[in-house]
């Protein structure tokens, strides 16, 4: 081997050290903004989780109250049936 072989290598391996060099750079800076996205969008998503969550807190308070209303609804017709066949009476 010449030294003008020696430095076709040289040139070469340094271009492909500077090529694959710059791939990994770039990867490091891509694999950053993904998890910086991919942190954003669980913090977006454990945020719906945490409303949807209270929501169904309310609904369910709201369903346990139903049996209750039911059962005032009833002893409330119960009175007006008992005022109404007083005021029958009376008149």
């Amino acid at each position: 081997m010449d030294g003008a072989s020696i430095a076709v290598i040289i040139v070469a391996l340094i271009g492909a050290l500077g090529t694959i060099l710059s791939n990994i750079v770039m990867n490091n800076s891509q694999s950053k903004d993904m998890d910086a996205k991919l942190d954003k969008n669980q913090a977006v998503i454990e945020e719906r989780i945490t409303n949807l969550t209270n929501e169904v807190k309310k609904h369910n308070n709201f369903a346990e109250q139903i049996p209750e209303l039911r059962s005032d609804i009833k002893n409330l017709e119960k009175r007006v049936d008992k005022l109404e066949s007083k005021t029958d009476k009376a008149s």
